[in-house]
């Protein structure tokens, strides 16, 4: 044995040596102009490389010729050339493909030419990331057909297709190398902050609409694919540096700071590595609207009862002739003094929001992985791990300061070309973050409380009246005496309480949230074509489960961890018939079982057909159902906002969730404890509508109150059909499809009223609670017992003028059909423009090594409707611009750009900051 196996290692490395043969070329296009980051591969092994900056590159291919080499690349016609002998040079020459020949995965989950997807599917390659006229590749997003990018802020956007959009976008899923960046406390994607870096994307896909047939539960309304580059095909050093301004008028000029760096090594063809990092720095777009809320108008000198949309703390308030009838019973009023005093409500004066952040937008990421593959082919396994911290502002039901969150993943994955199996954990923790509109209201109450503040307005209010003065006298007088001894922004008090606000998770003396929520996932797919003659079949599932653990400050998880998972699994079949030499036709049928612990399982199918003509023509056609369940927020919040509660419908959290409420003085005065509890019931079970309590209070009128109650939440369900068309006409490419959506057992939230004291329905108590102010607002989740239906079309075009001028353009068209009248409480938040228009026009050539590219949006105006307040979001005219110059000798790209142009300042969602402009320079290196 001793000599046997000195002699078999010999005998190993001598074969090993005699099979390697070395290669070298270079890529070209049909224009002569080297490609950079052109991928080499050896024939039916993994053995790959990509060129250098030049487009030279050397490989060295473990077998003896002969063998073929191919060279591909994004946007060009794959090339294959032979290999005959050792040292052999390759000299590849690309022609230029067209859009229809880029290749895509996201759609069936598995290698197709995007021309053959059964269904719409958005992409964006290398090619367009380095021509995008946006600040960075994520934001580029906004270029494509069919997609909506609401800014939430500098380092937040939400990407959206098809309507229906909120930052809380939990129909939307967005995958980075198969693992959900959803986080695990808020349930749905926060953009790219803990995202991938520039230098580090390979790829983009997107599939608007419902995709829930093949990827789950979440996927009911698009998916966003992600995809990085690997390390055995994408090595060496490339950094990306943008420096420049952001430029708003609300925050004046400000740096701005965008760095990423990527590191890959193939250490040999069985192992390779690669290590990102990402920093961004700038000042968010600060909000500052001061219009009413309450769509009231006026100010707050005009306006008693004044709700600035960025002010916080004046949302609270009271009636004072109510609190007169209180302090007379009491009688802390004279008798008859109530008479005095007018039916008036009064708001407190609150804080700017601009005294409760400073607007820092800051992103710092890493990821890393390890690449191994024993035995040199498509076998690989995988080891990713993924970093980030942030800080940014996030807009749900109120404001919120994002400050020092943090998130990680961790994944291991086995696949091949056939396969894969992967399982990965989520984490998060919220770190220093905390709810803006509720410090102002702790400042607020720190300072003065509710009840002494309104009481000294409504005292003071009497003594001027009994003194002579008029109602605006004296509402002076009220407002100067309330608001004495204010805490003003700046001074030692105010930090203070400001300091104990942010620093406090108790919601009901602070402002911070706590949070180290997880998730652990485990999917797999099988593709059995290579088994099996007849036709494409895959099967597939996947498991999830979440532990939610906020310490009761977002869920009703102050006494511990919330558990519960849910898991799916599906098929596809696809079988492609040629019915003559022209015409080719592709049949995919799927269909997915998914089950929550909560819930009955529900299965969704899919079937799709595409006829190719020609091959320059497909038609494609599918109906699939799909469905979501209820989010972990839906389930299992308890959050105070200041201003309501809001309280998720799982039957478990309803006895879980209460709080103490003090009743009125008028309702001690009919018998009633000074102070009641409620507990996550009430909501559900005896409650009034919110528009019934405003035409009661307009009108007084008790018959008008109508009993709420809603229903616990259940899965939502959809059935979508779409149709669409791409092909070759003549010198133009063309897109279109168009959809029709059906949705059943919408979710929502429902706005509604419970009354301290008697039974909802009752004629006589309840009311009696109503009219005291005895009541809490709540936010409860449930269905919409009416259909929701939506429907929409796009189409895009592109070619080429002026010889090599790229120019492209695309239309899409949104629109809900709901009966708003019929259910004015319920909210579906479409939030989508009817109208929608894109255009781009540049040149990679205009010169040697230098290009430039122009892109345009039009946005219809759209009536934005979330549980922060609804208002309009008027049309806007956005203009973005880039010049680039490629330096081969430095193996750097420069890069000149302005976004927003015009200057023209613009919003997508009520309440948040206006979009100003931002101007940058980039220094791209190696980036291949």
């Amino acid at each position: 044995m001793k000599t046997i196996l000195p002699f078999l290692l010999l005998l190993f490395c001598g074969l090993t040596y005699s099979q390697t043969t070395s290669i070298s070329g270079t890529v070209v296009d049909d224009s002569g102009q080297p490609l950079p980051g052109a991928n080499i591969i050896v024939t039916g092994t993994s053995t790959g490389t990509v060129t250098d900056f030049d487009g030279a590159f050397n490989l060295s291919a473990g077998q003896n010729p002969p063998f073929s080499v191919q060279a591909s690349m994004i946007g060009f016609e794959t090339v294959t050339i032979e290999v005959t002998t050792n040292n052999q040079v390759l000299n590849f020459v690309l022609n230029e493909g067209t859009a229809l020949d880029e290749v895509v995965i996201s759609a069936s989950r598995t290698p197709e030419r995007i021309f053959e997807s059964p269904v719409t599917v958005e992409r964006f390659g290398l090619k367009e990331i380095k021509n995008t006229a946006s600040a960075d590749f994520y934001d580029g997003l906004e270029n494509l057909k069919g997609v909506d990018v609401n800014t939430n802020s500098l380092t937040f956007k939400s990407v959206n297709t098809r309507g229906f959009a909120t930052f809380a976008n939990n129909r939307f899923m967005q995958l980075v190398d198969g693992m959900d960046n959803s986080t695990p406390a808020l349930n749905f994607p926060i953009g790219n902050l803990v995202g991938m870096t520039e230098t580090d994307v390979l790829s983009v896909e997107l599939l608007p609409g419902a995709s829930s047939a093949l990827y789950g539960a979440n996927a009911f309304n698009g998916i966003l694919f992600m995809r990085s580059k690997n390390p055995f095909d994408h090595a060496g050093i490339s950094t990306s540096f943008k420096k420049g301004i952001t430029s708003q008028e609300a925050a004046g000029d400000n740096e701005y700071t965008d760095l990423s760096i990527r590191a890959a090594h193939k250490f040999s063809n069985k192992f390779a590595a690669k290590v990102n990092f990402g920093y961004l720095k700038g000042t968010d777009w600060a909000a500052n609207s001061l219009e009413d809320k309450d769509s009231q108008g006026g100010t707050r000198a005009s306006n008693l009862s004044y709700n600035g949309v960025n002010v916080y703390g004046d949302d609270f308030k009271r009636n004072i002739h109510s609190v007169a009838i209180t302090m007379e019973g009491l009688g802390l009023l004279p008798a008859g003094a109530s008479a005095l005093v007018p039916s008036e409500e009064v708001s407190r004066i609150g804080y700017n929001e601009s005294d409760l952040t400073d607007y820092n937008a800051e992103s710092v990421k890493a990821d890393w992985g390890l690449y191994f593959r024993p035995w040199e082919d498509d076998f690989e396994i995988q080891y990713v791990g993924k970093v980030g911290t942030g800080t940014t502002i996030y807009q749900g039901l109120n404001r919120y300061n994002i400050d020092g969150f943090f998130q990680q993943q961790h994944k291991l994955e086995v696949k091949n070309d056939h396969f894969f199996l992967r399982g990965y954990v989520v984490s998060d923790k919220a770190g220093d973050s905390y709810d803006m509109t509720v410090t102002g209201i702790q400042i607020l109450n720190e300072w003065k409380d509710h009840v002494t503040y309104f009481g000294e307005y409504t005292g003071a209010y009497v003594q001027a009246t009994l003194g002579g003065a008029t109602n605006d006298q004296a509402h002076l007088a009220a407002r100067a005496q309330a608001e004495s001894g204010r805490f003003e922004p700046g001074t030692p008090q105010y930090k203070a309480a400001f300091n104990r606000s942010i620093n406090d998770p108790n919601l009901i003396t602070g402002s911070k949230f706590q949070d180290a929520s997880k998730y652990y996932h485990a999917d797999g797919n099988y593709n059995l074509s290579h088994l099996i003659d007849f036709a494409e079949i895959q099967v597939g599932g996947s498991y999830r489960s979440y532990s939610l653990n906020s310490g009761g400050t977002i869920y009703t998880d102050a006494a511990g961890p919330i558990d519960y998972s849910e898991f799916g699994v599906y098929t596809q079949i696809q079988k492609s018939f040629e019915l003559n030499e022209s015409l080719e036709l592709k049949l995919t049928g799927s269909a997915r079982y998914d089950k929550s612990e909560f819930f009955d399982g529900f299965v969704s199918p899919r079937i799709s057909a595409g006829l190719t003509i020609n091959r320059n023509h497909n038609i494609r056609t599918s109906v699939q159902t799909g469905f979501r369940n209820p989010t972990t927020q839906d389930l299992f919040i308890g959050l105070d906002s200041g201003q309501g509660f809001l309280v998720g419908s799982a039957p478990s959290n309803l006895e879980r969730w209460s709080r103490p409420l003090d009743v009125s003085g008028q309702g001690q005065l009919l018998g009633q404890p000074a102070t009641i509890t409620q507990t996550g019931a009430a909501p559900y079970t005896n409650s009034y509508t919110a528009s019934s309590l405003e035409a009661f209070g307009a009108t007084g009128d008790p018959t008008l109150l109508q009993v709420a109650n809603p229903d616990l939440i259940k899965p939502e369900k959809v059935t979508s059909a779409e149709a669409g068309y791409r092909g070759k006409l003549d010198k133009f490419i063309v897109d279109f499809s168009m959809y029709y959506n059906s949705y059943e057992d919408f979710i929502s939230q429902q706005r509604v009223a419970s009354p301290y004291y008697g039974v909802a329905g009752d004629g006589g108590l309840s009311v009696a609670a109503i009219a005291n102010g005895d009541f809490q607002g709540y936010s409860a989740y449930t269905n919409s017992e009416a259909k929701v239906n939506s429907y929409g079309a796009s189409i895009g075009l592109s070619t080429k003028v002026f010889g090599n001028f790229d120019i492209s353009g695309s239309y899409t068209y949104a629109k809900l059909d709901f009966d708003q009248e019929k259910y004015p409480n319920f909210a579906t938040n479409f939030n989508t423009p009817e109208h929608k228009f894109k255009a781009s026009f540049g040149n990679t050539e205009l010169f040697k090594n230098f290009g430039f590219n122009i892109a345009y949006r039009f946005s219809d105006d759209y009536f934005w409707e979330a549980t922060f307040g609804n208002g309009l979001v008027p049309e806007f005219h956005v203009v973005d611009a880039q010049i680039n110059l490629k330096v081969p000798s430095f193996k750097s790209t420069f890069k000149a750009g302005a976004t927003n142009l015009l200057g023209d300042e613009y919003y997508t969602a009520f309440g948040t900051g206006n979009i100003g402009s931002m101007y940058y320079l980039s220094w791209t290196i190696n980036n291949l």
